[in-house]
């Protein structure tokens, strides 16, 4: 059993009948007396991908998943899905958009740190390594002393995705880019 007090990101519980992992939370204490902490849940849904916004109040108690992790490597997409290996039993599997509910944006070749998720012996989801290196496809060029304050530009990566770059990055570089809201963290060191 896990109790409210046991939560941090990554952990799998039983929500409602249904296996979930908690992608975020935060904690807010009510000001009245009497009342109970409530924990402020993001949670994925391992089989669907839905995200659902929960507040659980303070010491609740769920079931663990029990959820079987192996490493996993991104092998291609063929526009319909994406396809990965189990590093441990060499097997294949593909998820399609739809399952892995933007996670495609953050795959690119040569991704580390991929891990499988599986429920009773059967890939459930993918968990994202916390950074990916990316590089900036497209991205508006630089103009040097037009604002006094530190602006940001879109740039888009080989994937598709749009981040928030600072203004020195040009298209053709490569920077390191957090896979759980997709901002911007650093350039990427070769």
């Amino acid at each position: 059993m896990i109790d409210t007090s046991g939560f941090k990101k990554g952990v799998c519980l039983v929500y409602r009948g249904e296996p979930v992992i908690i992608v975020d939370y935060t904690v807010s204490s009510p000001t009245a007396r009497g009342g109970n902490t409530i924990f402020k849940t993001k949670l994925r849904h391992l089989k669907t991908g839905q995200l659902l916004n929960e507040s659980i109040r303070s010491g609740e108690k769920f079931d663990e998943v029990d959820v079987e992790r192996h490493d996993a490597s991104y092998l291609y997409s063929d526009g319909a899905g994406w396809h990965f290996m189990d590093d441990e039993t060499f097997e294949q599997f593909a998820f399609s958009a739809a399952d892995l509910a933007g996670s495609e944006l953050y795959l690119v070749d040569g991704i580390q740190g991929v891990q499988a998720m599986l429920i009773d012996g059967v890939v459930a989801s993918i968990e994202l390594p916390m950074t990916v290196t990316m590089t900036a496809v497209e991205c508006d060029p630089t103009i040097k002393g037009a604002t006094a304050q530190a602006q940001l530009k879109p740039a888009k990566t080989e994937t598709g995705l749009i981040v928030q770059v600072p203004p020195y990055l040009a298209a053709g570089e490569k920077f390191r880019v957090d896979t759980r809201d997709g901002h911007f963290i650093e350039r990427a060191k070769e």
